[in-house]
């Protein structure tokens, strides 16, 4: 009841379905504009479907330079482990690594593998194409939404998300699940922390030390999402501009980011991209729990827009969009690849 009573008063845990009830209609709006339900195909050319629904991480990943994210390689359903530990040796990928799917599903079926043991498992289960990623070592992350028009030289920062890791601290007594339970953003994922440590969480931590048990800003796994949008200055919109104009067709979207120090970050300095979202981005901010509903349902309505406007531009320069038989295929294989995720 105590996790019912905060899901029912913490807007940011309802149904996608209620908190998306009223851009429903803004999409609808838009789409009899463009005379089509796909015109996000055209927000990013270089993109899948613009980055709303199947893409590929790795075709994406493909078009950002090398220096800007972790050693990745991608693993086809079904290859034997010799395979797959060839492919990490090959890339000089390390163990602990990152494991996610291909094309995924906000967080889900991403595990950090510390041994070859833990990898078979993991291959032996996923019915996917998944990538094999180096752990970032820094030690913060956030998200960067970024918009620019095709008629700009130069996009901006829309909106900034900090995350907070799903961490525990010790206190000398209490076992990790004891701390794990004092958290209600914390306890909700405790059934999913039980299958992966298991006994593990029977451990006593001494006294402050810290346990970070989701290593990686997810909100679907226990990561605290809060606002930093006032984070954003002209030197980091023009380093993040930067890197935004190496990557060919990319306007619309959110850069997950992993970073030492903000300062270095404005630099351009000690950073990497953990992944670059498209058309199906959400400026993350919004879930910071000091914000209200309606605060939600105005930065998602200016982001559609955004999207919108963008897809618009590059139609007329060219881009088609979707026809409804090819959006209403895609859309089928999305939602065979999102039971295959959550099946897992």
């Amino acid at each position: 009841m105590k996790l019912f009573f905060h899901k029912l008063t913490h807007w940011e845990y309802w149904p996608m379905q209620v908190v998306y009830l009223p851009i429903y209609f803004l999409w609808a709006y838009y789409a009899l504009r463009a005379k089509t339900i796909f015109f996000f195909n055209a927000s990013n050319p270089s993109i899948k479907n613009g980055g709303f629904i199947m893409e590929s991480k790795k075709a994406i990943y493909d078009l950002i330079p090398n220096k800007y994210y972790p050693k990745t390689t991608l693993i086809k359903e079904g290859a034997s482990i010799a395979i797959i530990l060839n492919s990490i040796q090959n890339e000089q990928i390390q163990f602990p690594l990152i494991a996610k799917p291909d094309i995924g599903l906000r967080g889900s079926a991403v595990k950090k593998i510390a041994t070859t043991a833990e990898l078979e498992s993991y291959n032996q289960k996923a019915n996917f194409d998944y990538l094999l990623q180096d752990l970032i070592p820094y030690p913060n992350e956030i998200g960067v939404f970024y918009v620019r028009y095709p008629n700009e030289k130069e996009g901006r920062i829309t909106g900034i998300v900090a995350k907070e890791f799903l961490i525990v601290t010790g206190d000398g007594f209490a076992t990790i699940e004891q701390l794990i339970k004092r958290n209600p953003r914390h306890e909700m994922q405790l059934k999913v922390l039980q299958k992966e440590y298991g006994n593990q969480l029977q451990e006593v931590l001494p006294k402050n030390e810290q346990r970070n048990l989701v290593p990686y800003g997810n909100h679907i796994r226990g990561a605290k999402f809060i606002n930093g949008s006032h984070w954003i200055t002209p030197q980091l919109n023009k380093t993040i501009n930067e890197v935004c104009l190496q990557i060919p067709g990319f306007y619309f979207g959110r850069l997950d980011v992993m970073y030492n120090t903000l300062e270095e970050l404005e630099r351009g300095e000690n950073f990497s991209i953990v992944e670059l979202n498209g058309a199906a981005s959400e400026p993350t901010h919004i879930y910071d729990p000091k914000h209200s509903i309606l605060f939600a349902w105005k930065e998602l309505a200016k982001h559609i827009t955004y999207m919108y406007e963008i897809s618009v531009l590059n139609n007329k320069n060219g881009i088609p969009y979707l026809s409804h038989k090819e959006g209403m295929n895609e859309y089928r294989m999305h939602v065979e690849q999102n039971k295959k995720i959550l099946n897992f």
